[in-house]
């Protein structure tokens, strides 16, 4: 199962860029510009993980972390929370409002992904892993490595990440220009029809036994790993 983190910043560039980051490792993104608007996506979006500017419109980063603790169904929610701050006692005032963590810009990539899984570890075991399963599929994410039927299933980056993007959300179907987006980035540019040149090869790879074909085609629409797993 895939993490929701929600991002809650005010900065379009910085929020824009922890999205496409984190979509790449993993996670589903919704995020929220000010504090009203954060509020309500929380109800919505009903996220794993929050990561929480401490000084947004509206209302604080400080008073929306009070309100969720506030609150039985958000009280166990976990909570980073983003800041210019780096004096101690802020960090303090942070932690003591009942932030799970608190990363202070900037910030590396690398850092704050490492944080996000050590809070999801303590508080969401079950989403923290980089392993993720389809029937006799599993894709480790720390090792890069992908069996089937207990069989190592060798595949370049693209096909790797591609069905990392599939097995996330089993059943879904992806548009070509989704997978494009997600498996490419939105700065380069690709011809649609690549999608289907790399899903062959991912299936070519994953199928070299005859097995079921997992990868569903949907006809003027995309692609999805098949919940009923009956390939085709």
């Amino acid at each position: 199962m895939c993490a929701k983190v929600l991002i809650v910043e005010d900065e379009d560039a910085l929020r824009q860029l922890l999205s496409y980051n984190l979509g790449k490792e993993g996670y589903t993104v919704a995020s929220s510009a000010d504090g009203d608007e954060a509020m309500m996506a929380v109800d919505e979006e009903k996220p794993d993980i929050v990561l929480l500017d401490w000084m947004l419109p509206n209302r604080s980063g400080v008073e929306i972390c009070r309100q969720l603790r506030a609150q039985a169904e958000t009280r166990d929610l976990p909570v980073i929370m983003l800041t210019a701050r780096g004096e101690e006692e802020d960090r303090i005032r942070g932690l003591e409002i009942g932030a799970d963590d608190y990363v202070t810009k900037p910030f590396s990539m690398t850092e704050l992904v490492a944080r996000m899984r050590a809070v999801l570890r303590r508080t969401r075991p079950t989403l923290a892993g980089d392993v993720a399963t389809f029937a006799d599929i599993v894709l480790d994410r720390e090792t890069r490595r992908v069996r089937r039927a207990e069989r190592d299933i060798h595949l370049g980056p693209t096909e790797f990440r591609l069905l990392d993007v599939l097995i996330q959300r089993p059943g879904r179907v992806f548009s070509r220009e989704q997978l494009l987006d997600r498996v490419w980035g939105t700065d380069v540019y690709v011809e649609i029809r690549t999608v289907d040149v790399h899903v062959g090869r991912l299936r070519k790879a994953l199928n070299k036994r005859g097995e079921n074909d997992p990868i569903r085609t949907v006809r003027a629409s995309g692609y999805a790993l098949d919940e009923t797993y009956t390939g085709g």
